[in-house]
């Protein structure tokens, strides 16, 4: 009769908590197993047992990630709202959570896997996740194509990227210091050739 393993002692909702904002903070690379065992209490022992590595414990701590600060950007699904105010609130709220205070600035999924972090599984996780982003963000620009809030003609891929890579600069403008204004007013510059939806009367 196989033995039943011991249960898990630890918080892994805290363990997640800790680890995303160090790996936030510091990037894949720059965090060293001595700093993630600190942070999270986690013996050597229960953090390969229960993540597997270093990797595995990042790629847990981006799902994280996606479902609590990362998940402002979930509104780009909201076939509620008009496309173009989709997009609006969408890159609103990801400049209000990324200049918040009470947690690192920036995006972890832009910062991540990036110049700093070599190891290659991290580079394919970050970058799965901004394509997704991506995809969703194509998504929402085809709707405003179909709603005749986007001329017919429109460069679909190119508006798509333009969105998506003022969304992903946002974490090296807050980086730099860039005031919160300034991005919330470039981010509707970014959206003044967008039509607004017209309203019945």
């Amino acid at each position: 009769m196989p033995s039943v393993g011991r249960p898990r002692t630890f918080d892994m909702e805290g363990v997640l908590e800790a680890a995303m904002r160090l790996f936030w903070e510091q990037g894949f690379e720059a965090t060293s197993m001595a700093r993630l065992l600190e942070a999270t209490g986690l013996s050597s022992a229960s953090l390969y047992g229960a993540f597997g590595s270093k990797q595995g414990l990042f790629e847990r701590a981006m799902e994280h990630y996606a479902a609590g600060p990362g998940s402002v950007t979930d509104v780009i699904d909201d076939a509620a709202l008009a496309p173009r105010e989709a997009i609006s609130q969408m890159l609103h709220a990801s400049i209000d959570m990324q200049t918040d205070t009470s947690h690192p600035r920036g995006c972890l999924v832009a910062l991540s896997g990036t110049v700093g972090d070599r190891d290659t599984a991290v580079r394919r996780a970050a970058s799965a996740r901004r394509a997704v982003d991506r995809a969703r963000i194509r998504a929402c620009v085809d709707r405003g194509v179909a709603a005749g809030e986007l001329a017919e003609e429109t460069d679909v891929d190119g508006i798509t990227l333009m969105i998506h890579t003022f969304l992903l600069g946002v974490s090296t403008q807050v980086c730099d210091g860039t005031p919160a204004h300034e991005l919330h007013a470039s981010a509707d510059a970014v959206l003044a050739p967008w039509h607004r939806p017209v309203q019945a009367a």
